[in-house]
C-alpha cells in the first residue's frame, strides 16, 4: 500500500503537475484546491503527510496547518511559497512546519522536504516505542514490588516513582526535541547532544528498576567469618581506574590488627562500593575543579567489638538540607546521573546487620561517612 499525501494548491495545473511527481515517487496523492476542501479530506483520510501552498483565498496555508496541527500533531506538513512569502514561511515553521519549498518546485528541493518530514516520522515513532517499552519495564518492576510486599508505605512510594518517571520521561522529550532540530537543520552537534540525552536517561531508568528490586528484595545478611579489610581493598582496587581517570586519589587505611568477624562480605561490598564512588563523583562535581580530590576509606575496631569503616573525600560537599535527605527514597544530589536509591539501599544493609550509618558534611569541604557494625551474637575472634 501506498503512503498518503495530501496536496493543496488552488492552481489546478499545479495540482496536476506535483500530483504526477508525487504519485511517480510512489504515493496515493489526494489533492484539494481550497483550505476547507483539504480540512475534509484530512479528517477522513489521515494522511501523514500534507503538502500545501500558503496563500490561497478563504483559508490560507498557515491556518490549515494550525488546524492540522490541533487535530493531529504527529501530522508533517510541508509549506509552498512564493519568492514574496519568505516572511510566512517562517512563520509557519515557527507553527511545526515541517519544511517549506518555493516556487517554481524544484524536485530536489522537494526531495529533501519529503526526505526530513520521513525522518522526522521515523523518529517520532523510534523515541514512541522507545518510551512504551520503558514504560512496561517499569510497571513490571513495580508490580513485583508490590508482589513482594517490601514498601509499607505503598501509596507514597508510588506517587515518587511516578514523579521520577515523569521527570525522565521529560528528559527523553527534551532529547526527543534536540534530536528534531538537529535532524531538521542536518546539524550534527544538534545530533549527538540529543542522543547523549536520550541515552543518559535510558540508562537511569534502567538502574533505577535495578535498585528498586535490590532494595525490595528480601534479604537476611549471609554471615561469614572473613577479615573486615578485604572488601576494603576490593572496592579501592576496583575504583582505582576510575579515580585515576578522573584524577582523584584515593587512600587506603585500614587497621591491620582487626581480628575476623561474622558479616555479610556482599553486602558490605555493596556498601562501601556506593559510598565510594559517591565520593569520587563529589570530587570531580564542578565545584571541586580548582582542587586535587582526595578520597580515604578507613577501617578501625569500634568500642563495641565490632568495625567501624570511614570513607571521607574533600568534594563539594552538602549543605544542611540535603544532609537530612540523602537516605530518603529517590532522593539523588546527583541531579538527572543518580537514581536516588544507592544510599538507601546502603543503609537498609547496614540497618539488617543490626549496624548504623552517619554522614557529616559542610559545603564545599566534603563529606565524611562512618558506618558502625557491632560484634552481636553472629561474630566470632
Amino acid at each position: 500500500m501506498h503512503e498518503k499525501i495530501l496536496l493543496v494548491d488552488d492552481e489546478e495545473g499545479i495540482r496536476k503537475v506535483l500530483g504526477i511527481s508525487l504519485a511517480d515517487s510512489g504515493f496515493e496523492v489526494f489533492t484539494a484546491g481550497s483550505g476547507e476542501e483539504a480540512l475534509g479530506i484530512f479528517r477522513e483520510e489521515r494522511p501523514p503527510i500534507v503538502l500545501t501552498d500558503i496563500k490561497m483565498p478563504g483559508m490560507d496555508g498557515v491556518e490549515l496547518l494550525r488546524k492540522i496541527k490541533l487535530e493531529s500533531p504527529d501530522t508533517e506538513v510541508i509549506m509552498i511559497s512564493g519568492h514574496g512569502d519568505m516572511d510566512l514561511a517562517i512563520g509557519s515553521l515557527q507553527a511545526d512546519a515541517a519544511d517549506f519549498v518555493t516556487k517554481p518546485i524544484k524536485d530536489e528541493a522537494l526531495e529533501i522536504a519529503l526526505k526530513r518530514a520521513h525522518e522526522r516520522i521515523w523518529m517520532r515513532e523510534k523515541l514512541r516505542e522507545y518510551t512504551e517499552n520503558l514504560e512496561r519495564l517499569v510497571s513490571e518492576k513495580a508490580q513485583k514490588l508490590l508482589e513482594a510486599e517490601r514498601l509499607a508505605a505503598i501509596g507514597q512510594t508510588v506517587a515518587v516513582l511516578a514523579h521520577t518517571i515523569k521527570n525522565i520521561t521529560g528528559g527523553l522529550k527534551g532529547g526527543m526535541f534536540v534530536l528534531e532540530k538537529g535532524i531538521e537543520l542536518d546539524d550534527k552537534k544538534y545530533l549527538g547532544q540529543g542522543w547523549e540525552m536520550i541515552r543518559g536517561n535510558v540508562d537511569k531508568i534502567a538502574n533505577l528498576a535495578l535498585d528498586m528490586l535490590s532494595y525490595a528484595k528480601e534479604r537476611a545478611p549471609n554471615y561469614q567469618l572473613c577479615d573486615p579489610n578485604q572488601p576494603v581493598k576490593e572496592v579501592c582496587d576496583l575504583m582505582h581506574s576510575r579515580a585515576q581517570k578522573r584524577g582523584v586519589e584515593v587512600e587506603v587505611d585500614i587497621d591491620p590488627d582487626l581480628q575476623k568477624m561474622k558479616f555479610d562480605v556482599e553486602g558490605i561490598h555493596c556498601c562501601l562500593m556506593n559510598l565510594v564512588t559517591n565520593a569520587i563523583d563529589a570530587c570531580t562535581d564542578v565545584e571541586c575543579i580548582n582542587k586535587p580530590g582526595q578520597v580515604v576509606v578507613r577501617s578501625r575496631a569500634n568500642t563495641h567489638g565490632g568495625v567501624e569503616y570511614q570513607v571521607i573525600d574533600n568534594g563539594c560537599g552538602m549543605d544542611e538540607a540535603t544532609r537530612e535527605q540523602i537516605f530518603r527514597m529517590f532522593f539523588s544530589s546527583k541531579g538527572t546521573k543518580g537514581t536516588g536509591l544507592g544510599l538507601m539501599i546502603t543503609k537498609k544493609i547496614i540497618q539488617e546487620h543490626g549496624g548504623t550509618i552517619e554522614c557529616e558534611s559542610e559545603r564545599g569541604k566534603g563529606t565524611r561517612f562512618v558506618i558502625r557494625l557491632p560484634k552481636g551474637d553472629n561474630s566470632c575472634s
